[in-house]
């Protein structure tokens, strides 16, 4: 466990809800995205600050 020291052990019920946390995350389904069409090629735009539309860039 992540948070167990030699000087401070884990107690029962931490060990026990430390382990259906990760059992809980390990169940977790991903959530697959829809493929997008017609939309930008390469990285995010709105994430790198600028967006091109036909040979046009806009800075925003």
């Amino acid at each position: 466990m992540p948070h167990a020291t030699p000087e401070r052990p884990l107690n029962e019920a931490a060990r026990r809800a430390l382990q259906e946390a990760a059992d809980r995350r390990a169940a977790e389904t991903t959530v697959q995205a829809d493929m997008e069409y017609g939309g930008p090629t390469g990285p995010e735009p709105t994430r790198f600050g600028d967006w091109e539309k036909k040979g046009l860039a806009v800075d925003f």
